[in-house]
Order: structure tokens, then C-alpha cells, then sequence
């Protein structure tokens, strides 16, 4: 299916993936994110969402389940799920 022909939502979708594989392509495993892939991602696609989350080794340690020191694309999208939850809830608290 060709980029136009994708829903807002669909394009929105496919950045975030291709965001993952673009910045974990940088070393290593190219399929996943090292430390610095991660923070290099954060710091130029997340500054604002991600301004308030202090150390950024630790929240990776949070997100890595397997406890692999690196970030495989299932782990990367639960980050983005709670970041998806931080909006939500702030849209819903403007609205009271």
C-alpha cells in the first residue's frame, strides 16, 4: 500500500515504526535500540513528551523486560503506549 493511500492515523502509525528502526540502525543490532540509539531518540523525537522522566538509563531499564540492555520494537512501543496515556489524561483533565 503506498504512503498516500494511508489514513492520518495509518501515516502516524508508520512514523513511530519507522522512527524505531531508523534510530536502532545507527549500531548494533539493527532491530534494536541500544542506550544511546534510545537516548539519541528521545532527545530529538520526545523532548517534550519526555522532559519530565529525569534519568533516561533508568527508564530504559523500566521498559526492558528481558533485562537485555537493549530495546527490541515491543518493549519500545510500551513507551509510546505511556506516552499515548500521559496525552490521554491530560485531555481529559482540560476538559473538567
Amino acid at each position: 500500500m503506498a504512503s498516500s493511500d494511508l489514513t492520518e492515523l495509518e501515516r502516524a502509525i508508520e512514523k513511530v515504526v519507522d522512527i524505531f528502526f531508523q534510530c536502532a540502525s545507527r549500531e548494533g543490532n539493527k532491530d534494536t535500540l541500544t542506550i544511546s540509539e534510545f537516548k539519541e531518540l528521545v532527545t530529538l523525537q520526545l523532548p517534550n513528551l519526555m522532559k519530565n522522566v529525569g534519568n533516561l538509563e533508568e527508564k530504559m531499564k523500566s521498559l526492558d523486560v528481558n533485562n537485555d540492555q537493549e530495546l527490541k520494537f515491543g518493549e519500545y512501543w510500551r513507551l509510546i503506549g505511556e506516552l499515548a496515556k500521559g496525552i490521554k489524561r491530560e485531555k481529559v483533565g482540560k476538559k473538567k
